[in-house]
C-alpha cells in the first residue's frame, strides 16, 4: 500500500521530468515496498515473549523496599525504608513500593502477589520451561512480598496496612535509600476494620501457599494459617480500611467496597484448602456481596468481581461442586462471561428504565485494538483483561462436564474459547508493540519503549554511583524536569499507557500515562510465560509443515 501511494503522488511530476526519473521512482517504489514487507515479516514472526518473561521478573526488584539480598540483579537499586515500623515498634522492613513512589500500601501490594501467584497456579510450568532460573525468580518475587505480609499480620485480628504517607511522599522527588518522608505506619484491627485490605492480603497468601506447597511445604503452612486467621478477621469485624485509614482515601481508596474481597479471599481457601466451607460461604453470599448481581466490565487491585466470577465458574466448568451449589455457580458464570462479552464487544445494549439511551455493556476500544477504560493507568486493566480472557479461554478448552462450552452474551451472540484466546494475545502483543506508535509500553523490551518513566529512583542517578544526598526539593530541581532519558532504565516495568486515541507522551510529568505500578506486571508473568510456549509451538507446528512440502 505504501508504495502504491508513492506512485500516485508522484507520477505526474515523472511525466514533466522524463523517463530517468520514472525509473528512479520505481527504485524508490520497490525499496518501499520490500521495507513493508520486512516489517509485515518480522510481525509474522511475532514477540520474544521469552525475552518479555525475563524482563518483566526484573521490574519487581526494582520495585524491593528494605535489605536487598547478595542475589539483587538490579544494579542501581540500594537498601531502603530499614527503619519501616520502628517508630510503632514493628518490624515492617522489606515488601514493594507500589510505582514510582515509596509508600508501601497493602492493598494493590497484596493484589500484585495475588496476580503473581495465580499466573504461577496456572502457568507455573511455562515459566519453568524457560531456562535460566526464571521460576525461581517469579516465587522470589511472590516471597518478598508474602515475607511482608507475615511481619505486617502482628496479631490474629491485625494487619499493618500502609507504611509512609502519599501526601508527603509527593512533596518530595528522592532516590528511595536517601528518604526523607514520613515513614508511619497504618494497621487496621477489631476497632478499625478494613476487610478489603484483609480479604485481599488472605487471598494474596492463600495463592502463595499453593506455589509453595511442593518446594516449601513449612512455609506454604505457614502462609495458609495466616490466609485463614486474615479471613476470618476480615469476615468477623467487617468495615471499609479506607475509613479506617484517612490517609489512604487519596490513592487507593476501596470504591468497590470489601464485599468482593471476602468472596476472592473465599476462593482462594476454597482452591489452595478444597474445604467445601468456604465454597458454601461464596454461595450462600452471592446475592447479598453482589457476586452474582454485579455485571463489570472490568478487573483491578480494587474491583475483584470479574476475577471472583471467573474463579467460580472454573468450578462450574470442571463440576467441582454440589448439586446445591450448582444454580449459583450457573449465576457466577453469566456475569463472568458478561464481562468476557463486554471486553469481546458483543454485549448488546440494554434499554432505560427512562428515555435515555441505552447502556453500553462492552468496553471501549481503540482505533489500534486497546482495551480502554480510563485515562489514568488504562494499561492495568488491559493487563489483567488478556489474563482473565486468557484463563477462561483455558477453563472452557479444559472443561471436563457436559456444561456449554461457548461463551454467551447478552443478545445472543456467542464465542468459542479461540475467539476468546485470540482477544488475551492481541492485548498481550500492543503492550508489546504491535499498535499504531510502534512503543512497546513494557520497559527495556523492543527497540522502541518509554525513556521517561515517572519514577524516582529510576530518574536519578544510582545510589551506588553518587551516594551524596539528594534532598527533597534537590531531586525536583535537579533530576526531575530533565528533558533526558533516565539514567537507570527500570526495565520490565508496564507504564500506564496510550489514552483512547493511541496517542502516548513520554514525559516524566505525565504519570498518567508514564508511570509504572506492580500491578500492570504481575498478571503479564503467566501471560508472557504461555505464550512462550504457543509461540513455540506454533513455530514447530510451521517448521513440519514446511517440511512436508
Amino acid at each position: 500500500m505504501r508504495g502504491s501511494a508513492a506512485a500516485d503522488v508522484f507520477l505526474p511530476l515523472g511525466r514533466r521530468l522524463g523517463t530517468v526519473v520514472l525509473s528512479l521512482l520505481l527504485v524508490l517504489v520497490i525499496l518501499a515496498e520490500g521495507s513493508s514487507s520486512n516489517k509485515q515479516q518480522k510481525k509474522n514472526r511475532g514477540h520474544n515473549y521469552e525475552e518479555a518473561l525475563r524482563k518483566s521478573l526484573l521490574y519487581f526488584e526494582a520495585q524491593r523496599s528494605g535489605r536487598l539480598p547478595h542475589g539483587q540483579r538490579v544494579p542501581w537499586r540500594d537498601h531502603s525504608g530499614l527503619t519501616d515500623g520502628l517508630e510503632q515498634g514493628v518490624d515492617l522492613v522489606g515488601g514493594y513500593y507500589d510505582a514510582g513512589d515509596h509508600v508501601k500500601f497493602g492493598l494493590p501490594m497484596a493484589f500484585t502477589v495475588t496476580m503473581l501467584s495465580w499466573s504461577l497456579v496456572e502457568y507455573g510450568g511455562d515459566v519453568a520451561a524457560v531456562d535460566g532460573g526464571e521460576l525461581a525468580h517469579a516465587m522470589e518475587a511472590i516471597k518478598w512480598g508474602t515475607d511482608y505480609f507475615i511481619k505486617a499480620h502482628t496479631q490474629p485480628d491485625e494487619l499493618w496496612a500502609e507504611v509512609g504517607d502519599g501526601d508527603t511522599d509527593h512533596y518530595c522527588w528522592q532516590r528511595p535509600e536517601d528518604m526523607t518522608t514520613s515513614r508511619q505506619a497504618y494497621k487496621v484491627n477489631r476497632d478499625r476494620p478494613g476487610s478489603d485490605v484483609a480479604g485481599e492480603t488472605a487471598a494474596a497468601m492463600a495463592a502463595a501457599s499453593m506455589v509453595f506447597r511442593s518446594s516449601n511445604p513449612h512455609y506454604s503452612h505457614l502462609l495458609l494459617h495466616h490466609a485463614q486467621q486474615l479471613f476470618e478477621f476480615a469476615d468477623k469485624y467487617r468495615g471499609k480500611y479506607d475509613s479506617s485509614i484517612a490517609e489512604v482515601k487519596s490513592y487507593y481508596a476501596s470504591v468497590s467496597g470489601y464485599k468482593d474481597e471476602l468472596l476472592w479471599a473465599a476462593l482462594w481457601l476454597h482452591r489452595a484448602t478444597g474445604r467445601a466451607s468456604y465454597l458454601d460461604y461464596v454461595v450462600d453470599n452471592a446475592h447479598d456481596f453482589g457476586g452474582t448481581g454485579w455485571a463489570i466490565t472490568e478487573f483491578s487491585w480494587d474491583v475483584k468481581y470479574a476475577g471472583v466470577q471467573i474463579l467460580a465458574a472454573r468450578l462450574l466448568l470442571r463440576g467441582e461442586h454440589t448439586e446445591r451449589q450448582r444454580e449459583t455457580l450457573e449465576q457466577y458464570r453469566a456475569k463472568a462471561e458478561h464481562y468476557v462479552c463486554a471486553c469481546l464487544g458483543r454485549n448488546t445494549a440494554q434499554a432505560q428504565d427512562d428515555d435515555s439511551e441505552p447502556s453500553n455493556n462492552n468496553v471501549e476500544r481503540s482505533p489500534g485494538g486497546m482495551l480502554y477504560v480510563r485515562q489514568w493507568n488504562n494499561m492495568q486493566y488491559v493487563t489483567n483483561a488478556a489474563f482473565l480472557l486468557s484463563l477462561y479461554s483455558d477453563y472452557l478448552s479444559d472443561s471436563t462436564t457436559t456444561v456449554p462450552t461457548t461463551v454467551t452474551c447478552a443478545g445472543g451472540e456467542t464465542a468459542d474459547a479461540g475467539e476468546v484466546w485470540a482477544l488475551a494475545r492481541s492485548q498481550v502483543d500492543y503492550v508489546l508493540g504491535d499498535n499504531p506508535r510502534g512503543v512497546s509500553y513494557l520497559v527495556g523490551y523492543g527497540p522502541k519503549f518509554p525513556a521517561r518513566v515517572h519514577h524516582r529512583a529510576a530518574s536519578i542517578v544510582p545510589y551506588k554511583r553518587s551516594k551524596a544526598f539528594i534532598g527533597c526539593t534537590q531531586g525536583f530541581d535537579h533530576w526531575f524536569g530533565r528533558r533526558s532519558s533516565n539514567p537507570n532504565v527500570l526495565v520490565g516495568a508496564i507504564v500506564g499507557g496510550p489514552d483512547r486515541r493511541d496517542r502516548f507522551r513520554d514525559d516524566r510529568e505525565n504519570y498518567m500515562q508514564t508511570e509504572a505500578c506492580t500491578y500492570n506486571t504481575a498478571p503479564m508473568v503467566g501471560m508472557f510465560a504461555k505464550l512462550n510456549r504457543v509461540a513455540r509451538e506454533e513455530e514447530r507446528q510451521r517448521l513440519a509443515m514446511a517440511a512436508d512440502v
